[in-house]
């Protein structure tokens, strides 16, 4: 009894400090290594698929850009290249050399170069997790909707994104190395990015800083075990400066552009809108992530499988939380606090990569590989079927193709003149194009890759003094000579139209003929009582 009783006294002791069931690893840890990788292969795969849905939509204005700056050769890139890295053209006419120039031809370097990022951001994550973690983050980046918009994007930012994460692997690579050459490569892949989109260069404060937290070596858990003398002084302003030249020499070449946005600024910004919270909070967590993380987290509780008292290694988490939430902060705050608008979709794209990394960190702190499974098939699963339930899962943003291929049907019979607003809102601050160079204007891209026969009279994107100048003297010659015209407007340039509408009324009646895909296309045709006279 005396035996009994003192087990019973000390019960409670060993009680409070155990589970009263303790639960066997093998109920959560059955699945075999080789099965776990299975399961994220399909699962990047399958990510990566998504990017391929609308591969077969018309290019949409920017892509037609990118078009123009090519379909005068080789040698007139460089003068077409506009405020674009020369050397995107270069690469999109190389590859047409072989593939063509169909929609799915000028959208292939793109999908080339985000899916060399996405191994990048696999390697880098590699660098800081488990494998399994590792693949999560590569699938977030992968199904995030502003990557697969970008994924099949013929504009440079896929290269902008590769630059950058090519950066953000060498940063951490270089945590624990010593290598110049490493050095010069952080240093000159950080202002690669910035070539295919200046905007990129929010990130660059950030690799800066955390690049020199992890040569100081006070975060550094890994130099402190090793023993390798990667934190010293020395080699923190060896390494320092070889990065900064190598950074100098491969940005000097934007400056001529920085130097023209800042002269001509006005005529680089979007049109206004503020950024709501909802868009922010769509971008950090899109709907899949929203609320499959909190039932994920609530299954590691009950299973005492979430992290609470592991060490949490601060520059690791500073790498993630800040690559991706420093950026997307700078654009959100610029356009809600400043008449600039930078809240662009695409722009967001320099976030994306840190973004999934700090998703990563996260899942890190769960202790099971089958709520990390489960996760990353629930991420695929819910983004796939957001997908392709979506009514706009074929299309890439809007097109001017179907509104010039009616036009064309249109006015071709009679040769038509065909007045066009540009959709660019630098159009709005330098001469328009008249006779046959509006067709192979830069300001008109849409004309180069879809054609139109009939002459074509170029038009502001604004109702501005030349607009209404334009206009008038058109409308009033059609007047006199009793001819028929079409005008083709995007959303921004319909007050243009209601000009036109106003101004041609003594002499034309109007009637829409469709608005395909928001491009609103305009028959004026003379009045009968006119055309009798005549």
């Amino acid at each position: 009894m005396e035996k009994s009783v003192e087990i019973n006294q000390t019960a409670p002791a060993h009680v409070a400090e155990l589970p009263s069931k303790p639960i066997p690893p093998s109920a959560f840890e059955f699945l075999p290594p080789r099965e776990i990788n299975a399961i994220y292969a399909v699962a990047l795969a399958a990510s990566v698929t998504l990017w391929l849905v609308a591969i077969r939509a018309p290019l949409w204005l920017d892509e037609t850009s990118s078009y123009w700056q090519i379909s005068a050769g080789f040698r007139q890139i460089m003068t077409r290249r506009g405020l674009v890295s020369a050397a995107y053209p270069y690469i999109l006419w190389f590859t047409t050399r072989i593939t063509g120039t169909s929609e799915i031809a000028l959208r292939i370097p793109s999908i080339l170069a985000m899916l060399a990022a996405v191994y990048l951001l696999y390697r880098a994550a590699r660098e800081l997790f488990d494998r399994d973690v590792a693949f999560i983050v590569a699938v977030i980046f992968c199904v995030h909707p502003v990557v697969i918009f970008s994924s099949i994007d013929a504009r440079p930012y896929a290269f902008g994104v590769l630059a950058l994460n090519a950066a953000i692997y060498l940063l951490i690579r270089l945590r624990n190395s010593n290598s110049n050459w490493m050095a010069a490569a952080f240093g000159a892949t950080s202002a690669l990015t910035t070539h295919f989109q200046i905007l990129f260069g929010a990130v660059l404060p950030v690799l800066a800083v955390c690049f020199l937290l992890s040569k100081t070596g006070n975060l550094s858990e890994t130099g402190k075990k090793t023993g390798k003398n990667t934190g010293n002084l020395r080699t923190l302003i060896r390494q320092s400066l070889i990065a900064l030249v190598a950074f100098t020499l491969v940005f000097l070449p934007n400056l001529p552009d920085l130097l023209h946005i800042f002269r001509n600024r006005q005529a680089f910004v979007f049109d206004r809108t503020r950024p709501s919270l909802i868009e922010l909070a769509s971008t950090l967590a899109p709907g899949w992530l929203a609320y499959i993380v909190p039932i994920v987290v609530l299954l590691a509780i009950l299973t005492g499988k979430l992290d609470f008292r592991g060490r949490i290694d601060l520059w690791r988490f500073l790498v993630c939380a800040s690559v991706g939430l420093v950026p997307i902060l700078f654009l959100f705050a610029v356009s809600a606090l400043t008449p600039t608008n930078i809240w662009v979709t695409r722009y967001r794209l320099i976030a994306i990569p840190g973004i999934a990394l700090w998703w990563g960190w996260l899942i890190s702190r769960i202790d099971s590989k089958l709520l990390r499974v489960l996760f990353c098939v629930a991420v695929v699963v819910s983004a796939t079927y957001k997908k392709l339930s979506s009514p706009d899962a074929k299309l890439h943003f809007y097109s001017w193709k179907y509104a010039i291929a009616l036009a064309e049907k249109n006015a071709a019979p009679d040769s038509a003149t065909v007045l066009m607003c540009s959709d660019f809102p630098s159009s709005d601050y330098f001469p328009m194009p008249v006779g046959e160079a509006v067709k192979d204007s830069a300001l008109f891209t849409p004309l180069s890759y879809y054609k139109l026969s009939v002459s074509v009279v170029a038009l502001p994107r604004s109702l501005n003094d030349d607009a209404k100048r334009i206009s008038s003297d058109f409308v009033r010659q059609a007047g006199e000579r009793h001819e028929r015209f079409l005008v083709l407007a995007y959303r921004p340039s319909f007050p243009t139209q209601q000009w036109i509408k106003t101004i041609s009324a003594p002499t034309h009646t109007f009637k829409p003929l469709a608005q395909p895909d928001g491009v609103l296309v305009l028959e004026f045709t003379p009045r009968a009582s006119e055309a009798a006279t005549h």
